[in-house]
């Protein structure tokens, strides 16, 4: 079987599936006016070429058990390479095209899947990267090493997302310590092959072009504020 983080159809009920919608085109709401600061003529590119890569990366199964296969998220991924707010968008449109065009998640469940996999995805990986950041600043091992944790903790915490919208309005039948032990457990898994995707992706990236990596940039505050005390 296939274990992915895609929510289909009537797993959860329409009332749970409305609210995460709600919620879900909120925050693309809010990432959308504050992706701007983080886009520009060269970072643009870099977003679009990363969400190709998620898209097309998706498409892709890796076993992980006999039987059972699971694929890339791309959350922290994408927060590693162009920041969470691009990176939120970059999830969303993927997973928008997935469900749209390859039936591949639920319709009423997109907000869902939106919020595991675009939202708390993406911002685990990125506050992981970012707690560890200087260690990732050091040497470009500490760099895919950092992807590599930042990746592994945002695939499991996702899991949990799913686990919780189960708790609040569950309909697939299944009880809740059966679908915890399973998305859990399986997803820690899937945690080693993502990441181990990511840091490979990562570390590529940063061994030509370390200056388009958004984790090791200085944040423009940080640099005007270095600016004015010179």
């Amino acid at each position: 079987m296939v274990v992915a983080m895609h929510m289909s159809d009537g797993l959860v009920n329409a009332p749970t599936s409305l609210a995460f919608g709600l919620f879900a085109v909120l925050v693309l709401a809010v990432a959308t006016s504050r992706a701007r600061a983080d886009l520009d003529d060269r970072t643009a590119p870099m977003a679009g070429l990363v969400t190709a890569f998620v898209f097309a990366v998706q498409m892709i199964n890796f076993p992980i058990l006999p039987g059972t296969s699971g694929h890339l998220l791309g959350g922290a991924l994408v927060a590693v390479l162009v920041g969470p707010w691009v990176g939120t968008l970059c999830i969303a449109i993927v997973l928008l095209v997935q469900g749209v065009l390859f039936a591949d998640g639920g319709l009423t469940a997109l907000g869902m899947n939106i919020t595991n996999m675009a939202i708390v995805g993406v911002f685990t990986g990125y506050l992981v990267a970012r707690s560890l950041r200087g260690f990732a600043q050091r040497s470009r091992r500490g760099l895919v090493a950092v992807a590599f944790v930042a990746a592994f903790v945002n695939t499991v915490v996702a899991s949990l997302a799913f686990v919780v919208e189960y708790a609040l309005g569950g309909a697939g039948g299944a009880s809740l310590g059966t679908v915890f032990a399973l998305m859990v457990g399986l997803h820690a898994l899937i945690g080693v092959g993502e990441g181990l995707i990511t840091a490979a992706t990562v570390g590529a990236v940063a061994s030509t072009r370390p200056d388009l990596i958004y984790l090791l940039r200085q944040p423009v505050r940080g640099r005007a504020a270095a600016g004015r005390a010179s």
